[in-house]
């Protein structure tokens, strides 16, 4: 059975995750969904990464097996086509080594977080950005940032529903940027625990407001108790960025 990745974008507004649930409707279920309508059989969608409701992507990757050969250019039209009109597009469409998988096959991922700080609200971006109306020191936000890259126990900042079975990450990169209004904090990783991304935003948030310092974030490193996690950041503010791989399949 050939196999074949893809790449999509999507707002996640509309969804309940990337991953099928009984609650409502999810980006994968959607994906299957299209290809049922294509094909005429049930195929299982399997993603790089299992984005939270109301967290976006600029770049997941998928991948799923189809019982005949498709031309990566139709199969790609051909979902786009069948996926509307939710907010779904397959950027691209690729067939690949049957050894190849979205999440196991993945080396790195990259995660972006858009904070607009002004005080008025937001006519355009109010499902794809966090609002933050109070001013904040985003040099400040980077200063602390600094100290969480590398290997640590991210238990605090790590979701009471996560099933990793370790809470041991090394970040690789999480770097605060601001250009006028937004700010963008951007982290990288071979892979995050359960709403790690947001609870990092969320407690960074707190030094850039001047109600925490640098030493106040370390310090709920190390606690390694969720209860000194800072507020979780929304998802709305989320965007999976990117996911790397090795040698193309």
């Amino acid at each position: 059975m050939p196999r074949y990745r893809i790449t999509v974008e999507y707002d996640g507004t509309p969804f309940v995750g990337w991953q099928v649930q009984i609650n409502g409707r999810s980006v994968s279920g959607t994906i299957a969904e299209a290809l049922a309508q294509l094909t005429g059989n049930e195929i299982a969608v399997y993603g790089a990464g299992r984005t939270d409701s109301g967290v976006h992507a600029l770049a997941q990757v998928a991948h799923f097996d189809l019982e005949a050969a498709w031309d990566p250019l139709k199969l790609r039209d051909g979902l786009n086509a069948c996926v509307r009109p939710h907010p779904i597009a397959i950027l691209h469409a690729a067939e690949v080594s049957e050894d190849f998988h979205a999440r196991y096959s993945a080396i790195g991922r990259h995660y972006v977080y858009r904070i607009v700080n002004r005080r008025a609200p937001l006519a355009l971006e109010g499902n794809r950005a966090w609002h933050v109306s109070v001013p904040l020191d985003a040099l400040a936000m980077q200063e602390a940032a600094h100290p969480l890259v590398g290997r640590h126990d991210f238990t605090t900042f790590r979701s009471t529903e996560c099933q990793a079975a370790s809470a041991v990450k090394t970040l690789n990169s999480l770097t605060v940027t601001q250009q006028g209004d937004l700010i963008e904090i951007t982290a990288s990783a071979r892979s995050f625990l359960h709403n790690q991304v947001r609870s990092m935003v969320g407690s960074l948030k707190f030094v850039g407001e001047g109600k925490w310092r640098a030493s106040d974030l370390m310090h709920a490193l190390e606690a390694r108790d969720r209860s000194a996690c800072g507020p979780v950041a929304p998802p709305h503010g989320l965007y999976l960025q990117r996911v790397d791989y090795g040698d193309p399949k």
